[in-house]
């Protein structure tokens, strides 16, 4: 995809159509992009590669934007594949390039590429600075986020922050969809774990006047950026970024299905406006915690199995577990024909999270729902629509 950033920085990213999971275990519906961006000065600074699946059309890219010139330096922000990927083909065409990195960089590269680094290795630290002639880098590091390595650049002539993979996302450039759904999905499941990181980085970026996010996956960021970082904040400071509901439910024949139905339309009857249902056993996991983490309540919902919870349940409460799932308002349901044991199963999951409330009451359901079990989800609605 041609994008121009200005006339002095050029980028060089590829969109992947064919790639059906990210990190081998995402979907991407809408592709993704690995972007790669060139600064042209007196001296000439390339900024990441690309994962090798795309290394010959970024080549060609970037043997047309030099125009002849070499590649004085590589900037490495991040050594994972997908944008380091063709660092040894690059090394193959200009020889002669230096390599920029922090010493964490640098222990790390010869386990993805055996490179003689003697005399080709320039080592930076927090606030370094790199002059390329009319443009000044400098350099922030940004240790696990979302790997230890990591660092961004911020360019002061043009006002650009590299951002490496902060304000990143699924989908190829192409693919014309709002930023903040694939936004979401990719910062909760990639970067999730590491709020207290962003955080730190968040703060340092505040101190610089940005114009310009040139992320590693997805589109350049230029208008009303006080959105996107202020979702940033949001997202990694484990708040709610909006008040609604996430029913999240994990149903065998159905029955469980049919009453979360019901327990939705209880909610809206309750003034509730946002209302989401998700079907655990067809949806990506993925998805679901990305709509967990958007929300300021979470229900799940669930059939018993094997003495607990039915599996794909487990997987997403486990998933929320590792994503620090915090801060949040949550009821249950369970059903079980003999031996109800879902609420216990999904309670010892959420349990060790931070700032869990639980909802009262917690309503069983003996195979179908009866008066009863209706009464006690119509207490539950009650008690979501108050907290």
């Amino acid at each position: 995809m041609e994008l121009k950033i200005s006339d002095s920085v050029r980028y060089l990213g590829v969109d992947d159509r064919q790639l059906d999971l990210f990190e081998n275990q995402y979907p991407v519906l809408g592709g993704v992009s690995y972007n790669s961006y060139l600064i042209l000065d007196e001296k000439v600074a390339l900024m990441d590669t690309v994962d090798v699946r795309a290394t010959a059309a970024w080549e060609e890219k970037l043997a047309a934007a030099l125009g002849g010139r070499k590649p004085d330096y590589l900037i490495l922000s991040h050594l994972e594949p997908d944008h380091a990927g063709s660092l040894g083909r690059l090394l193959e065409l200009y020889p002669e390039v230096v390599l920029v990195g922090n010493a964490k960089t640098f222990a790390m590269l010869p386990q993805f590429f055996d490179v003689d680094l003697k005399d080709r290795a320039l080592t930076v630290k927090e606030g370094d600075t790199l002059e390329l002639g009319s443009h000044t880098l400098t350099f922030y590091m940004a240790p696990m986020v979302h790997w230890p390595e990591v660092m961004v650049t911020y360019e002061s002539s043009e006002n650009i922050l590299f951002s490496a993979d902060g304000f990143g996302k699924f989908g190829a450039l192409e693919t014309e969809e709002p930023w903040e759904e694939e936004a979401r999905r990719y910062y909760f499941n990639i970067v999730g774990k590491y709020g207290a990181p962003v955080q730190g980085l968040l703060k340092k970026a505040a101190g610089l006047d940005i114009q310009t996010i040139c992320p590693l996956h997805g589109p350049v960021l230029r208008e009303n950026l006080a959105h996107y970082i202020g979702l940033y904040d949001t997202w990694s400071s484990y708040r709610p970024e909006e008040k609604g509901v996430l029913i999240a439910c994990a149903s065998i024949y159905g029955n469980t299905w049919k009453a979360v139905e019901e327990l939705a339309e209880m909610l809206r009857e309750g003034g509730e406006e946002k209302v989401d249902l998700c079907d655990l056993s067809h949806e990506d996991v993925s998805y679901a915690v990305a709509k967990a983490f958007r929300y300021d309540r979470l229900i799940v919902a669930a059939s018993s199995y094997d003495g607990g919870v039915f599996p794909c349940m487990q997987e997403f409460l486990l998933h929320l577990q590792s994503k620090m799932y915090q801060n949040r308002t949550v009821g249950m349901v369970e059903n079980g024909s003999w031996g109800p044991t879902a609420a216990r199963a999904m309670k010892a999951l959420l349990e060790p999270m931070k700032n869990i409330t639980f909802l009262e009451p917690v309503v069983t359901i003996r195979s179908t729902l009866n008066e009863e079990s209706r009464s006690a989800l119509r207490q539950l609605a009650d008690a979501c629509v108050r907290g």
